[in-house]
């Protein structure tokens, strides 16, 4: 005989709410009690957007990924002094944005913050560069060859609408959180944002939108690598703090020890 099921009887969301992921709050608090698969976690969560916005500041990968470690190795440390629970993304990024900063002022290329999201610092190559190395409307049909070019003139983009967009229209934050991010009035994000599509547009035609979200890709080793490299360096602090935290009961805490495994899994207005 079929047991009937009471279809008024309240689901059970207990389930569900256990597959929840953790929210960066809790994550926070975790890491200040030396649990190091919640920084992992961190990292792992914002590995691509730090890199996305590192490289468009830098124009090159392999410097790009040193500043998001540098960055993460510096939020660890300043961890404690981070204000929640709310804001933590944009916290995070700009200390990513003031490490890329650091690496264009030793070139000599920007004085400071202000400079930068102001558009006082080098200019890239107008549009009318740009459009003069456009190739035919046959090869833009190829996605294997407009996203290099897509990538390309992202990079030729000016430094001060190339940030905003990369958050914008690539990583896909909105106003607020691009503007939280750079430290910028959010008009003046809808304003290079809007630039910067009609350089693009104009450089490209209108087809690059269906490739924006795989532009500047970060994952695989190249993400396994940076989670590495950060566990790494910060071990002993996490170690330390961990062996300092003690249960109600007076037993070392159950935070999950500091060993990476091979797998990696441990402004102003324009």
């Amino acid at each position: 005989m079929k047991q009937r099921i009471d279809e008024t009887a309240p689901a059970d969301n207990t389930a569900t709410a256990d597959l929840a992921p953790p929210s960066d709050a809790s994550l926070v608090d975790r890491v200040r009690a030396g649990d190091a698969v919640a920084f992992e976690l961190i990292m792992r969560r914002y590995n691509q957007r730090l890199y996305r916005l590192a490289r468009s500041i830098l124009r090159n990968g392999l410097e790009a990924e040193d500043v998001v470690q540098e960055a993460y190795v510096r939020a660890y440390e300043k961890i404690d002094g981070f204000v929640g629970p709310d804001g933590f993304s944009a916290w995070l990024s700009r200390i990513a944005v003031n490490e890329a900063l650091g690496r264009l002022r030793k070139r000599g290329r920007v004085i400071s913050l202000d400079d930068y999201v102001a558009g006082n610092g080098e200019s890239a190559p107008k549009t009318e560069t740009m459009r003069s190395q456009q190739p035919d409307r046959e090869r833009l049909a190829a996605s294997s060859e407009l996203r290099p070019l897509l990538e390309g003139a992202i990079d030729a983009l000016p430094d001060h609408f190339r940030a905003v967009f990369v958050l914008r229209a690539v990583e896909g934050l909105s106003t607020a959180e691009t503007a939280a991010c750079l430290s910028i009035p959010p008009q003046t994000v809808k304003t290079r944002h809007y630039r910067a599509r009609r350089h693009l547009q104009d450089t490209l035609g209108a087809r690059f939108d269906a490739l924006m979200p795989a532009t500047f890709a970060f994952g695989g080793e190249h993400c396994d690598s940076i989670v590495r490299g950060v566990l790494t360096r910060i071990g002993h602090q996490l170690e330390a703090v961990r062996c300092h935290t003690k249960s109600p009961a007076g037993s070392p805490s159950a935070v999950s020890p500091v060993h990476p495994r091979d797998d990696g899994i441990f402004t102003k207005e324009d």
